[in-house]
């Protein structure tokens, strides 16, 4: 197996994820996860990374609400 055809680590798993959820993902990396990443691994990490986003833009909304109403 070459160097570009190995198994996806969870670093780039975590990258793949993360370009996927803004649409950048390079065509090289998508046919790398396709034909050697393992599915559970992108749902786990897709599902992880939607909760912190979640729950990071709820925490930003309850900062910017809270200063707004201190003032």
């Amino acid at each position: 197996m070459s160097e570009s055809q190995k198994r996806p680590g969870i670093i780039s798993t975590i990258f793949s994820v993360i370009a996927a959820f803004f649409g950048v993902q390079s065509e090289s990396n998508r046919q790398r996860d396709f034909k050697h990443g393992s599915p559970l691994a992108y749902i786990i990490v897709g599902i992880i990374l939607a909760t912190v986003m979640v729950l990071g833009l709820i925490g930003v909304v309850n900062w910017v609400l809270a200063a707004s109403s201190g003032q």
